[in-house]
């Protein structure tokens, strides 16, 4: 679950496009915020983006694989989908790829604020 100094220069670099972009080390792993929204992770130097039932057929179509933070359970994934490498390699699509993860991460915090709103 280590992600390399390198490789998370190398992304960052590719997101420069994104506003306000930051990286936060966690459990092994690595976030990544574009405004305060939590909208990528790196784990094992493979980049995974935030998705929906919109954008998961991009994922998907092209043989990826989702996010498993459990060798022990295989079954259990999360909403993160890898970024296809020919993605990752042409910086303003991974940019435009992105910026769908962000909305997906900012149509998230909308849904959580309206279920945590009390009459």
């Amino acid at each position: 679950m280590a992600v390399s100094n390198d490789f998370l220069a190398y992304v960052l670099e590719q997101l420069e496009g994104l506003p306000r972009l930051r990286s936060k080390r966690m459990f092994g792993a690595v976030g990544l915020y574009s405004d305060d929204r939590f909208f990528a992770l790196l784990d094992d130097n493979v980049l995974y983006l935030k998705v929906d039932d919109a954008s998961r057929g991009d994922f998907v179509a092209r043989g990826m694989d989702p996010f498993r933070p459990f060798k022990d359970k295989p079954d259990y994934s999360m909403s993160y989908y890898q970024v296809p490498a020919d993605v990752l390699e042409d910086a303003e699509l991974l940019v435009a790829w992105a910026r769908k993860a962000v909305r997906v991460a900012e149509a998230g915090r909308k849904a959580a604020r309206i279920r945590t709103r009390r009459p």
